[in-house]
């Protein structure tokens, strides 16, 4: 799904089912330095989300570093249950990522909640990470606050309706690109159309809905706040300043609560949620700064 050149797709067969995931291809690159640390991208939450993620940002790692990039259960070309994955799930599938795919110990990069929900793996196996480096962690009911409150939310709840609002204004050109304009991206210049395509091809899988619609309903949400002071993984932290779903504000809060842990917190101006692909370039050397002050 929009793979980049000089990787290739496979596939393992997991716990909740088979993942597919992005290597690097042995005959393009040269192969990983002898002491570098597994880099392990991992794609966040909302609709048509997949490993094309960060897509723009693992191939300047893929000459130093083994890089794999996974689809999630329920999204990308991974299997797409045709019932909803609860947060006791992606952990478990998350850690089972963690002892299939990675031999040796990775640093994890992972945005939103798929990066707090790698936090809470961190906490439960701390041997199976080298580090973590988070864009935008969020458990999206942190401190206390209710994600089934929104309107959209309680409008999703509703059977029918909730496959209508998917089929008619989620998994189409103009949802996906609303989606990326209003919730990722402070620069709307930055969103190209091989964007909304790659995002449009995972959200119209068969059974995506199952995966998104649970996100949406606020189903996978809990408050990261609780699980992070008990954090002791070398972690960094990334913020886009104009993320509109998780404010920089919130950042800093979860930041304060474990400071031993969590090295460094850069916020990106001007950047959304996901400066990884709105602003590659500089996310990538951020990452590399991060590497330096994890694991060396």
């Amino acid at each position: 799904m929009f793979t980049p050149p000089g990787f290739m797709q496979r596939s393992v067969a997991l716990d909740l089912g088979t993942v597919a995931y992005v290597k690097a291809d042995p005959g393009f690159w040269p192969g990983p330095l002898p002491d570098s640390v597994p880099l392990l991208f991992i794609h966040g939450f909302g609709g048509g989300s997949s490993s094309y993620e960060w897509s723009k940002v693992y191939p300047a790692f893929a000459g130093e570093h083994s890089v794999l990039a996974p689809d999630l259960i329920g999204w990308g070309r991974s299997d797409h249950p045709d019932r909803p994955c609860t947060t006791a799930d992606y952990l478990a599938l998350l850690a089972n990522i963690l002892t299939t795919l990675c031999p040796q110990p990775p640093v994890v990069v992972a945005s939103s909640l798929s990066a707090a929900m790698m936090v809470r793996v961190a906490v439960d196996y701390p041997d199976c990470l080298r580090g973590l480096i988070l864009v935008a962690p969020a458990g999206l009911a942190d401190f206390g606050q209710d994600p089934s409150s929104s309107v959209v939310n309680q409008i999703v709840k509703l059977p029918v309706v909730d496959q209508l609002i998917y089929r008619g204004a989620i998994a189409t050109s103009e949802g996906i690109r609303l989606f990326l304009a209003e919730r990722q991206f402070a620069d709307t210049s930055k969103i190209a159309d091989e964007m909304v395509a790659a995002y449009l091809k995972s959200a119209q899988q068969p059974n995506a809905d199952v995966a998104a619609l649970a996100f949406v309903r606020g189903d996978l949400s809990f408050d990261l706040a609780t699980y992070l002071p008990r954090l002791a993984t070398p972690t960094a932290i990334l913020w886009g300043e104009m993320a509109q779903l998780t404010p920089v504000e919130t950042g800093r809060r979860l930041a304060a609560l474990n400071p031993a842990a969590i090295r460094r917190f850069d916020v990106l101006p001007g950047v959304g949620l996901t400066p990884q692909l709105e602003q590659p370039g500089v996310t990538i050397g951020l990452i590399q700064q991060c590497l330096s002050d994890l694991v060396h």
